[in-house]
């Protein structure tokens, strides 16, 4: 049974619903933003009240058979037919409510947003990059068998193969909520190409994903930015052209810094800059509202040493560790190729669970 702060935030969430379908059944004083606001708000919370009104009838079924099946004057063939019919509702009540439950959890807005994803080489020198660059093409397979488009957005590689820095853009259905948890040390345990005696060493990235925000979503002062432009270099320094077109953004309040030199165009440069800095202001103000997050941005990637880390991925032994829900998944090579679906869900359902032991206190 519902209880605690699920049974008022359900009796709320009923409440609003109502007062909005007679709101926009009148329409009176709305103009055509309040309009469609309101209607999106509506079409939301009829998903949670259709869900409770079936977790109810359900119950009231049930009320109601036990009410026959106690009834003196019920033959005993009814009563065997009524308990079959009541372990079948009893049967389908746990995920009713556990449905019900989820959809009154709070939603965090930037679930449905598109993401932009950075991976940074971090302790461990060559080996780390060319780590970082296999997690990098891992969330581009990722994104691929999700039907999710992604953008290359900055690129800065080490001669060898390996990725210092990469980042990209991805757009799909939920791409936020999917990839979210995927923010974090990312450590790995292998032999390296390079390695002539066989030894395992250790080596991490680190990965961070933003929601990315729309113009709407974040203002930013002009005057608060510093553009600076430089000739764009390749691997090892050289300049890959003649002209100043790599730009670089100081927002001067955060000391937040972005940058791209990818396009020979200084003004798409500069736009993608932009679309960066608003990205990173979006989350710092995102996570600044939400406590139960990561404080900022810098503690959700850390520093890229080997002991802070949220998974680990052991190559001679074929698994991957996720220290935070404590599940190892012995797919390493399916993993690596963008099957990451399994470990996806059991975060994502972690994070409910936790929800809702804090609802119910």
């Amino acid at each position: 049974m519902l209880a605690g702060k699920l049974t008022d935030k359900l009796d709320r969430v009923i409440a609003r619903h109502d007062e909005l379908r007679d709101t926009l059944a009148s329409g009176e004083n709305l103009d055509g933003g309040d309009y469609g606001r309101m209607s999106k708000e509506l079409s939301d919370l009829s998903v949670v009240v259709e869900a409770v009104n079936e977790y109810r009838s359900q119950l009231s079924e049930l009320d109601d058979l036990i009410s026959v099946i106690e009834d003196a004057d019920t033959e005993p063939e009814m009563k065997d037919m009524i308990g079959d019919e009541m372990r079948e509702i009893t049967g389908r009540l746990p995920e009713l409510e556990r449905r019900v439950q989820i959809l009154l959890l709070p939603k965090d807005e930037a679930d449905e947003k598109d993401a932009i994803l950075e991976v940074r080489a971090g302790t461990g020198g060559d080996e780390a990059a060319l780590f970082a660059a296999d997690l990098f093409r891992m969330y581009q397979r990722f994104a691929e068998r999700h039907g999710w488009t992604s953008e290359l957005i900055s690129l800065n590689e080490t001669g060898i193969g390996g990725f210092k820095e990469a980042v990209m853009g991805i757009r799909g259905r939920n791409v936020f909520q999917r990839l979210k948890f995927e923010s974090g040390v990312h450590r790995v345990q292998r032999v390296p190409e390079t390695e002539s005696q066989g030894r395992v060493h250790t080596s991490a990235a680190t990965v961070a994903v933003l929601p990315e925000a729309e113009e709407v979503d974040i203002d930013i002062d002009t005057g608060d930015l510093r553009v600076d432009t430089y000739r764009a270099q390749g691997a090892g320094g050289q300049h890959v052209n003649k002209t100043d077109s790599a730009v670089r953004i100081t927002h001067i309040p955060s000391n937040i810094v972005v940058q791209c030199q990818d396009n020979k165009s200084q003004h798409k440069n500069r736009a993608t800059a932009m679309k960066l800095l608003r990205a990173r202001l979006y989350e710092a103000e995102r996570q600044r509202k939400d406590s139960a997050r990561a404080a900022d941005r810098k503690n959700q990637v850390g520093s890229g040493d080997r002991s802070e880390r949220i998974r680990t991925y052991n190559f001679p032994q074929g698994r991957i560790t996720d220290h935070r829900i404590s599940l190892t998944i012995y797919k390493l090579d399916k993993f690596m190729d963008g099957e990451l679906d399994e470990m996806v869900d059991a975060l994502i359902t972690d994070d409910e669970a936790t929800q809702l032991a804090e609802l119910e206190v």
